[in-house]
């Protein structure tokens, strides 16, 4: 049988495992089953012990976990540095990171202070920058970048706010770095997922209302899974998408289309 994936064999660096519940997870898992060098970065040791938990319930068995915090340069560079080191090649970067601060996403938008919308920025979107500055260096073989997004980067959702803001920056700057990086065969993209219950989500305040309303709305009349999302994650990372950069894919049950 022909492998349209071809991504056997080939080192995928995951960045923003939370629990299982959460969207890298759910890539993660994908990964694993078609038969790619899964990376792992974590940010605390909190974060470490959930994901040694999950990779041992599950029986799986990562590549290399990394330190990284994506809200310092160097961490970045020396995560990469020693990924780099040891592998020689990465072939791809799911980049599924975004913070605020709590207050930022129960207040008013226009209540955001400056040192909150800074951080959401720095962490949801500079991130994904900094971290294709540094993986870049690695994929001399090209490959391919995907970020998450949500329907907040374009319309007003009550209880998004900051992370609206930082969602929308984070898709320009997709388009950015897909134009920057194109000449070196490295692809950028964002998907765009609809409402999961992760454990980002449980910061919105308005969350389950949005449940309801994708349900009511949405022409498949259901709210996506987890399971979906890694599914095209998977095609966005693999070769069945060597054509595609710099675009938002939607992955809500066609909510974003409706008025």
């Amino acid at each position: 049988m022909v492998d349209l994936l071809k991504l056997k064999d080939k080192n995928i660096v995951v960045m923003g495992v939370a629990n299982e519940r959460s969207l890298a997870w759910g890539v993660a898992k994908s990964l694993f089953e078609v038969g790619a060098n899964v990376i792992f970065t974590y940010r605390k040791e909190r974060s470490l012990a959930k994901l040694e938990k999950a990779l041992e319930s599950n029986g799986l068995e990562p590549k290399m976990i990394v330190q990284c915090d994506v809200n310092e340069d160097e961490s970045i560079q020396q995560a990469f540095s020693s990924i780099g080191e040891k592998l020689g090649t990465i072939h791809g970067v799911v980049h599924s990171i975004a913070f605020a601060h709590a207050e930022d996403l129960k207040n008013d938008f226009v209540e955001t202070t400056r040192s909150g919308y800074a951080f959401a920025q720095d962490s949801s979107s500079y991130s994904l920058v900094a971290t294709a500055r540094e993986a870049r260096r690695f994929m001399t073989e090209g490959g391919s970048i995907i970020t998450m997004s949500y329907l907040g980067a374009e319309r007003v959702l009550d209880g998004y706010n900051v992370m609206g803001v930082a969602k929308a920056a984070l898709e320009a700057s997709v388009r950015y770095l897909a134009n920057d990086l194109g000449k070196e065969a490295i692809r950028v993209n964002a998907i765009s997922a609809g409402a999961v219950r992760t454990l980002s989500a449980k910061g919105v305040p308005s969350f389950n209302k949005i449940l309801g309303q994708i349900e009511e709305k949405a022409p498949l009349k259901r709210n996506i899974t987890n399971e979906e999302v890694a599914k095209m994650s998977i095609a966005m990372l693999s070769d069945l998408s060597s054509g595609v950069t710099g675009e938002v894919i939607y992955v809500d049950g066609g909510y974003h289309i409706m008025g």
